[in-house]
């Protein structure tokens, strides 16, 4: 008889051991799932506060520049706006539609962010001291057409646009993107034309040559070797 009940001892032991076991694995998918919900969530909203961040460093960042006469402001202030609307507009649209992370997406907008960085600074490099967030010409102002002013007229709008697509597409934000244009393309247009009036009444036929050679801001055409 005590040999019988230490068997069936055993047996609910085992037993035990095996709800024990099946309770804690699912507390531990649980609680993995509720981790992974909760990266998911934190990750993109991260992501664009850490581009925007990067982004407001670098324009406060203080080079060695000639000064000129400037233009006009609106545009910056425009520009800026857009780009805040972008973040703050898309972290609201995150949670009230309940969004997650999207893998893909989320990897495209990374590659567009890094991008845009790359351009903005081959940009500036070739730009050196005549670089400026407005549209300034400076009495010797000099005509920059290497680096990636041999793909486009105007590499750091390019930028613009690659990095406002890259938050968009981190946080999957298709109505705030959408809103965001509706500033930034008119902003932008209103930009082209004061600075490529400003740069042909600077370098006149020279500039015309290369208005027709190279494209304003998409890189589709190969350049000609320098």
């Amino acid at each position: 008889m005590p040999t019988v009940t230490t068997i069936a001892g055993s047996r609910h032991r085992q037993e035990a051991l095996r709800v024990v076991g099946v309770a804690a694995a699912m507390i531990t998918i649980s609680f993995g799932k509720r981790c992974m919900k909760s990266i998911n969530d934190f990750l993109p909203i991260a992501s664009v506060l850490l581009i925007y961040l990067a982004r407001m460093v670098e324009v406060g960042t203080k080079r060695e520049t000639v000064p000129g006469p400037v233009r006009e402001r609106l545009t910056l202030r425009l520009f800026m706006l857009a780009g805040t609307l972008m973040v703050v507009g898309s972290i609201v649209e995150f949670f009230v539609r309940q969004l997650t992370l999207n893998e893909g997406t989320f990897a495209a907008g990374w590659i567009c962010a890094v991008a845009s960085l790359m351009v903005r600074r081959r940009a500036i490099a070739a730009l050196g001291k005549f670089w400026s967030l407005h549209v300034e010409i400076r009495e010797n102002h000099a005509f920059v057409q290497s680096g990636p002013f041999r793909w486009v007229r105007h590499p750091t709008y390019f930028s613009m646009m690659l990095e406002l697509l890259g938050l968009g597409l981190i946080m999957n934000a298709t109505y705030t993107g959408m809103a965001v244009a509706v500033i930034f393309v008119p902003t932008l247009a209103l930009r082209l034309k004061l600075e490529e009036a400003a740069l042909v009444a600077k370098f006149g036929e020279a500039y015309r040559t290369y208005q027709r050679r190279t494209p304003a801001l998409f890189p589709y055409k190969w350049p000609r070797a320098e």
